[in-house]
């Protein structure tokens, strides 16, 4: 699993690093975070040098992706070469979401159309502009598609893309651990009260529903009426006591695929 983190030149290191720093809180094998910049270093707005992990191409591959902000966003959207590559970014196969600034950048692909939007207070009239509803809330998501506006909501974000990987426990344990002390109740709860609503409802399980798949032929449906984009995710799921468990029975609002064909769509 790789989530991808664009960031570029002039970047807001609360942004990038702070979603970086909850993401990576789970510990899997297959679980990969990684800074995807244009070239080998960027520099943030306050002078923080830090080298590529991935490529733009990479994260146009990667099962999620968060776009970071900064203070040079308007110039990454007038970059022909920037934005021809992350034309590649398909919110029907991947997670996308775009931190303050980073909605301009979904805006000017095309990625918000019908889809309101989450930025910071400077960029919000530059999303508005470019013909996006702004709100006047920290997060919301639709689908594959999620925004977040001002750099604290950016744990927003690193919480709905392990909820819609890994499930609801992990997510929760991640923000419990970087929650200040005396406060991790409420930081947790007040993050649901944001997420919820826009994450997809589970789905009820059929009752013949008790074929065994592959961990990876295990998709994650991603809406609350088909047809549902994959995203790929390992077989770990909330099912209310928070077990990573593989068995297909256990896992609601799932798809199980083999070789393409839907076998079982859990409703």
């Amino acid at each position: 699993m790789h989530i991808a983190i664009l960031t570029f030149e002039g970047y807001n290191e609360l942004d990038s690093l702070i979603a970086l720093g909850v993401l990576n809180r789970i510990k899997a094998d297959d679980w990969r975070v990684t800074v995807a910049t244009p070239g080998p270093k960027v520099t943030s707005m306050n002078g923080v040098v830090i080298e590529q992990m991935s490529t733009l191409e990479e994260a146009c591959a990667a099962d999620a992706v968060i776009i970071g902000s900064g203070i040079a966003t308007r110039e990454v959207v007038e970059d022909p070469a920037i934005m021809s590559v992350l034309r590649g970014l398909d919110p029907s196969r991947q997670l996308i979401a775009a931190q303050c600034s980073g909605a301009l950048v979904l805006a000017k692909l095309g990625l918000l159309n019908d889809i309101p939007a989450c930025t910071d207070l400077t960029t919000k009239p530059w999303v508005i502009a470019a013909g996006v509803e702004v709100l006047n809330q920290p997060f919301y998501a639709k689908d594959n598609v999620a925004t977040a506006g001002g750099c604290l909501a950016s744990h927003y974000l690193a919480a709905w893309i392990i909820t819609r990987l890994e499930g609801r426990d992990a997510a929760e344990g991640a923000l419990h651990y970087v929650a200040p002390v005396g406060e991790k109740d409420e930081y947790v709860e007040r993050a649901w009260r944001n997420i919820t609503p826009t994450c997809p409802p589970p789905h009820r399980r059929s009752s013949d529903a008790s074929t065994t798949l592959p961990r990876s032929t295990l998709l994650r449906a991603s809406g609350s009426s088909g047809p549902y984009p994959p995203v790929a995710t390992r077989a770990a799921c909330y099912v209310g006591r928070g077990q990573h468990d593989p068995d297909p029975k256990h896992l609601p609002g799932l798809c199980f695929r083999r070789g393409g064909d839907l076998l079982q769509q859990l409703v």
